[in-house]
C-alpha cells in the first residue's frame, strides 16, 4: 500500500532537513510518496473586494498573485531536486501550493487532513532549553494541533535504519507501534526496537496509587504494572507480524529511570544508535506522554527525527 507524506516547505533550513529526511525515510518505508507543499502569502480581503470594482488593482493583483505563485513554484522545484539529487526517484515527488487562508501551521493542517495524509514532515528550528517547550514557530503549532495525523519533525541529519519506539503499555502506545508497522511494514532491513522505561508504579499502566501509599501496596501495583507491559508486547508483534515483519527484527527492552523518564529514551536511543524514535502523543498516566515525558523527548531529541502519533 502507498503511503503519502506531507512535507510543508518554506525558504530556511528547517525544509531542507525536512527534505532530506523524507529521502533518508523513503530508503526504510517502502512505496513512501511525498507532497512538497508551500503556503503564498495571504491577499487581504480588501484588496480582494477593490479588485471586483478597479480594473487597475485587478490586474496588480493578478500580477501579484503570479509573482506568488512562480516563487512557490521555484522554490518547490528547489526542493524536488535536491530530493532527486539525493537518489529519490522523482515520480515520488509532487508538488502543490496554495493561497495562505486560516492560517499558515492550520492551513498545513486542513490541507493534510482533507486529502488523507498519513503524517505531516516538517524541519524543527534550532533551539534549546525552555525555548523549545513555548516556540510560536510554525512546527510547534502544527505538533500542538494536529490531532488526527501523526507529525514527523526533524533535526539533524538522521542515517540509520533503526528505529525506537517507547511504550508504555496504553493504547497510545499501541497506536504509535500500529502506525510504526504499517510505514515499515515488508521491510526486512529496518531494526525495530520497543523501549519500557521504568520509575515507580506512577508511571505506567492504569494504576495511579497516592504518593502515601503503603509501600507493600506500591509493590503489589508495581507486579500488576509489569503483567500489564508482558500483555503489551504479544500484542504488539502479533500487529507487528500481521504486516510482514518478522520477530527477529524486532527486540524489547525495558529499562530503569529516573525522574525525567523522557531523558531516559532519548540518551538510550542516542547511545544505541536509534535516531528515527516514535511516540504516542498520550499514555495511560496523564505525566506521560505529551505531558511531561513528551515534552521533555520533544525538547532533548537532536540530530534525529521524532514521530509523534495520535
Amino acid at each position: 500500500m502507498e503511503k503519502q507524506i506531507l512535507v510543508p516547505v518554506a525558504d530556511c533550513r528547517r525544509s531542507l532537513r525536512a527534505v532530506r529526511y523524507a529521502v533518508h525515510a523513503a530508503s526504510f518505508v517502502n512505496k513512501l510518496h511525498f507532497v512538497l507543499f508551500h503556503v503564498q502569502p495571504m491577499i487581504s480581503l480588501y484588496l480582494q473586494d477593490e479588485a471586483k470594482k478597479d480594473l487597475h488593482v485587478r490586474a496588480e493583483l493578478n500580477k501579484m498573485k503570479a509573482k506568488n505563485k512562480g516563487a512557490a513554484m521555484a522554490l518547490l522545484e528547489k526542493y524536488k531536486a535536491e530530493m532527486v539529487s539525493q537518489g529519490l526517484d522523482e515520480s515520488r515527488i509532487e508538488l502543490k501550493t496554495q493561497v495562505r487562508q486560516l492560517g499558515l501551521a492550520q492551513d498545513i493542517i486542513e490541507y493534510a487532513q482533507e486529502k488523507l495524509f498519513d503524517a505531516i514532515l516538517i524541519g524543527r528550528r534550532r533551539i534549546s532549553g525552555i525555548q523549545k517547550m513555548f516556540s510560536s514557530s510554525v512546527s510547534s503549532a502544527i505538533l500542538e494541533r494536529s490531532r488526527i495525523l501523526p507529525v514527523w519533525m526533524v533535526d539533524g541529519t538522521p542515517v540509520s535504519k533503526n528505529v525506537l519506539v517507547a511504550v508504555d503499555g496504553s493504547e497510545s502506545a499501541m497506536r504509535a507501534v500500529d502506525h510504526l508497522g504499517f510505514m515499515v511494514s515488508r521491510n526486512a532491513d529496518v531494526k525495530l526496537i520497543m523501549l519500557h522505561v521504568t520509575n515507580t508504579a506512577r508511571a505506567y499502566c492504569e494504576i495511579d496509587p497516592d504518593e502515601t501509599a503503603d509501600p507493600e501496596f506500591v509493590k503489589i501495583v508495581e507486579k500488576g504494572d509489569r503483567a500489564c507491559i508482558d500483555m503489551f508486547y504479544p500484542l504488539a508483534i502479533k500487529k507487528l507480524k500481521r504486516m510482514g515483519l518478522s520477530e527477529d527484527q524486532i527486540r524489547f527492552e525495558t529499562v530503569k529511570g529516573g525522574r525525567r523518564l523522557g531523558t531516559t529514551v532519548v540518551e538510550y536511543a542516542q547511545k544505541h544508535g536509534y535516531d528515527t524514535l516514535v511516540i504516542g502523543r498520550t499514555g495511560l498516566d496523564r505525566a506521560f506522554y505529551m505531558g511531561s515525558v513528551s515534552r521533555q523527548i520533544i525538547n532533548r531529541v537532536s540530530e534525529g527525527a521524532l514521530w509523534v502519533v495520535n
